[in-house]
């Protein structure tokens, strides 16, 4: 290992009398007296050589400070002015103080030290009652060399000031027997600061029209919400925070009067459907001039009570929004209402209901009637939920029907599952009535209706099963072609003569009849029979000219 190294001062031709400590670096100190300028020279030799390395500077121009001490401060709500101490007299110091923000960010601040005993420097357009962390260090104003070390930190708050901005209130109105029931939310809006250790809550309500005396409630700050009962008047409700130095400014709501057709029922209004996303439900709205802003409630989780009423604020300006929540979850459906306000006063826009991602239905169709013809079957199902209480919408219904025997074939349907079953599609979710035609007949078939959402459709796990009765129209058939032509065949071979004598009887012959059997007298070679011969019973005579002949 080397040798200490030793120091040489040219200018005062001495050796310099300092003893050595290394441990991550080597340092020695020494006193130069009134010499200002020293050209050192430093040596490190061992039993393989030696090494030298020469510097020449003036002492005045390697000021190190010491680390400013002992700070103090002095505050307001917005300000800070911190003071220290430090062992450099007669130098003049520029000194840097870093500030480490609530949210993490650093900041540094210049400041120059022209006191003997102490040094000070003030921050400004600080955040009341926030805690700020300060350390400071400094260098010699003129000729900077290097910093000292840092000083100690020191974490300070500034002191307390009245809430700046306002309180975001909202409600759910509930119309009972002669009057309505108010929830009251409120949640601190992004503007919103306390300012201060401790903040409460001071809700008051009074009628708009007759000016009636004002009640007020108090809450401490674990409260957010309310319930107050009004009649169905007019009333303005506004809500203020506070802390140990004074009030915000109030936020405001008006509840309008109550009507015949209430202003809050949403019976008239129809609901539009809407479509989720991974990231959330997007929701759109017609804007209109006269409102001032708008605003968007729903239930984080609908099917409980409380539903965990949400809302959001809007500019007069945006249309559109996609509102998201950890609380969402495929297959449950959320119900959004849209809200303009003008002058405090809310009316109800619009209705949006969908799901963050629609899942398929979580039952089928109860079949409750099954009506069957040779050739046909027709089914009949219960009244089928499309509410809220589905995990998706329910678009229409499949029937899928096919012979136990073989794959299915029919005519009109659509085939699926490998070309297995036929498929039916009805698109009207109302309907409750569908038939098959196209069947055979004396043939069993299986069959199931199912739901199905933009989700699709759970897969198939039970059939109905059916018999189609053989055709009673073959069998009438069969009697008219072969029986019944059989059985006159069989009568006309029994009753032969009878048939004959009826169907076809023998012609007889005028030759055998007795009315020729008389004396003959003839004319050429025919017989001719005399008036005499016999006595008619009834005589007609066309003409005289054939009678005189005869």
């Amino acid at each position: 290992s080397p040798f200490p190294p030793s120091f040489f001062d040219r200018f005062s031709q001495k050796m310099v009398p300092c003893t050595v400590s290394c441990s991550e670096q080597c340092s020695c100190s020494w006193d130069i007296g009134q010499q200002r300028i020293c050209n050192i020279t430093v040596t490190v030799e061992n039993p393989l050589g030696k090494k030298t390395a020469r510097d020449v500077f003036d002492v005045t121009h390697r000021i190190y400070p010491t680390a400013p001490f002992q700070l103090w401060e002095e505050c307001t709500d917005t300000e800070i002015t911190l003071y220290w101490k430090h062992r450099n007299k007669g130098i003049e110091l520029f000194c840097q103080t870093e500030v480490l923000q609530p949210d993490g960010k650093v900041e540094l601040h210049n400041s120059s030290d022209m006191h003997l005993h102490y040094a000070s420097i003030t921050l400004a357009g600080l955040q009341p009652y926030t805690e700020y962390t300060a350390r400071v260090h400094c260098g010699a104003a003129k000729h900077f060399w290097r910093w000292s070390e840092w000083s100690e930190a020191r974490t300070i708050r500034t002191k307390e000031a009245t809430p700046s901005g306002k309180l975001d209130i909202w409600r759910e109105i509930t119309p009972v027997l002669r009057g309505r029931n108010v929830t009251l939310l409120w949640k601190q809006a992004p503007s919103f600061r306390a300012n201060g250790r401790s903040i409460s809550y001071e809700l008051t309500w009074e009628k708009v029209e007759d000016g009636s005396k004002p009640e007020s409630i108090s809450f401490s700050s674990v409260y957010n919400s309310t319930r107050i009962s009004i009649d169905n008047h007019s009333y303005k409700i506004s809500i203020m925070a506070k802390n140990n130095v004074n009030y915000s400014l109030p936020s405001v709501l008006i509840i309008p009067r109550a009507t015949g057709r209430s202003i809050f029922s949403t019976e008239e209004l129809k609901e539009e459907q809407v479509n989720g996303t991974d990231d959330g439900i997007f929701i759109s709205w017609e804007t209109r001039h006269i409102y001032d802003s708008y605003i968007i409630d729903w239930c984080n989780f609908p099917m409980l009570q409380p539903c965990d009423l949400q809302w959001k604020r809007f500019g007069p300006n945006t249309s559109s929004t996609l509102i998201n929540s950890a609380a969402f979850v495929p297959g449950v459906r959320y119900n959004f209402h849209i809200y303009g306000s003008v002058a405090n006063k809310a009316s109800l826009l619009e209705k949006k209901t969908g799901y963050l991602r629609e899942l398929p239905p979580l039952r089928d169709p109860t079949v409750k009637k099954v009506e069957l013809t040779f050739n046909a079957v027709t089914l009949s199902w219960d009244s089928y939920l499309t509410n809220e209480t589905q995990s998706g919408f329910v678009r229409g219904y499949h029937v899928y029907v096919s012979p136990i025997q073989e794959d299915c074939s029919l005519k009109g349907s659509k085939k699926t599952y490998d070309s297995v079953l036929c498929k039916y599609t009805i698109e009207n979710p109302e309907e409750k009535r569908y038939t098959v035609k196209h069947l055979l007949s004396n043939t069993k078939y299986k069959l199931v209706v199912k739901a199905y959402t933009g989700g699709g459709e759970t897969p198939i796990v039970n059939f109905m099963y059916i018999d189609t009765p053989f055709n009673s129209n073959v069998l009438y058939l069969l009697v008219l072609l072969v029986i019944v032509p059989s059985l006159v065949a069989a009568v006309c071979r029994w009753k032969m003569k009878w048939v004959k004598e009826c169907c076809c009887p023998v012609i007889p012959s005028p030759n055998k009849s007795e009315v020729l059997s008389f004396k003959e007298f003839k004319i050429s070679s025919e017989k001719v029979l005399k008036i005499s011969d016999c006595i008619p019973d009834m005589l007609a005579v066309d003409n005289k000219a054939e009678a005189q002949k005869l």
